[in-house]
This record gives structure tokens, sequence and C-alpha cells, in this order.
């Protein structure tokens, strides 16, 4: 009997296939378990609009894939790291910093496993690092890794400006200005009146 399988038959068939199968297999097994049709007119038509319509979105993808690979061929990532002895760097650049670095400053998001790094970086320098987006599809990227300024040579540049701008004179701080004392108040001396003198 001829079937259409429905869903992947592990060494038997893909979802899609017309195969010819032993009858007791296909209405035994097959059918009943939804992992085939009888293949019938009606039926090869669905299966056959199902695979064109799969085969449309496929196209679309891929194009969007190829826009995605135009952008990114080219693009300069920089990063900095702190480094050792040798230009060795301290700890190392991994594809998960690469495509956090190119979506910060591109805003295109790539999937890390899409990168494709034989190892971490571990050096300064500059390296090519390959893209792969689809088979096909193998955009290339420059990655720079350059010394992170340490704190203490950020303290020397900011002292180096520092004198470079002239200073301006240290202000004392305001002495709070000192009120006269009040002046005691002294009793006012009682004006004394002349009292009229009585007559005798």
């Amino acid at each position: 009997m001829k079937v259409i399988f429905l869903q992947d038959v592990p060494n038997v068939a893909q979802a899609g296939e017309i195969k010819e199968v032993a009858n007791g297999y296909g209405r035994n097994f097959l059918i009943p378990k939804k992992l085939a049709l009888l293949a019938s007119s009606p039926a090869t038509g669905v299966i056959e609009a199902q695979r064109q319509i799969k085969a449309g979105g496929q196209a679309q993808i891929e194009a969007e894939l190829v826009e995605l690979a135009n952008q990114l061929e080219g693009k300069e990532v920089n990063l900095k790291a702190r480094v050792g002895a040798k230009n060795r760097l301290y700890g190392s650049i991994t594809s998960g910093d690469i495509a956090d670095e190119l979506e910060n400053t591109t805003g295109l998001v790539v999937d890390k496993r899409k990168i494709e790094l034989a190892e971490p970086i571990r050096q300064l320098g500059s390296y090519e690092i390959a893209i792969r987006l689809a088979k096909d599809i193998i955009p290339k990227i420059k990655v720079t890794v350059t010394e992170e300024e340490t704190t203490l040579e950020k303290k020397k540049k900011t002292l180096k400006k520092e004198e470079k701008t002239p200073k301006e004179k240290k202000k004392t701080p305001k002495e709070k200005k000192k009120t006269p004392k009040e002046k005691k108040k002294t009793p006012k001396k009682e004006e004394k009146t002349p009292k009229k003198e009585e007559k005798t």
C-alpha cells in the first residue's frame, strides 16, 4: 500500500514522503498512530500544498539571513580587557562577549552559538571571526581587543588634568561676622523734676 508520511519514522521515511509499505504495517501501525495517511489524491494534494508553504517560508527566512549577513560583513567590534604580563588577558573574550558588543554597537542580534571561535581569545590584537548564520551564509567581522585602563592610570590622568587647569584660590570658610555685643542697658537715670515749692 502507498502511504504519505505525516511524521518522521526512523529508518523508514521522513515527513512528506510517499512510500510503498507492507499492508499490515500501514494498516495496523502507521495509520492508527497517525504517522501516515493512505496515499489518495486529496491527501497528496494537501501534503503538496503544505510542502510548498514550507518552502516559501524557508525562502523568506533565507532572504532575511542574507540581509543580516550583508549588514554584519566587515563590521568592527572593539573590546577592552584587563591585561597582565606578555599581553595576556585576565580571563578571556568569549563568543558571548562578542555577541553582546555587536548588539550594543550595531543593534544587530546574533546568537552566540553562531559565532565561530575555535577557542576563547586570550591575547590583545585583531581577529577575523566568522559567523555561520546558515550553511552557505557566513559573514566575517573584525574583533579588536585593546587594553583596558586600570584605575591607577585613570587617577593619574585626572591628576594631570587638574594640574593643567589653573588652580582656583581656595576660599576660606566664611568667618562669622562678629556682631558688637549688645550694649549693656544701663538704667536710665530718672530725671528729677524740680518740685514746686510749697507756699508757706
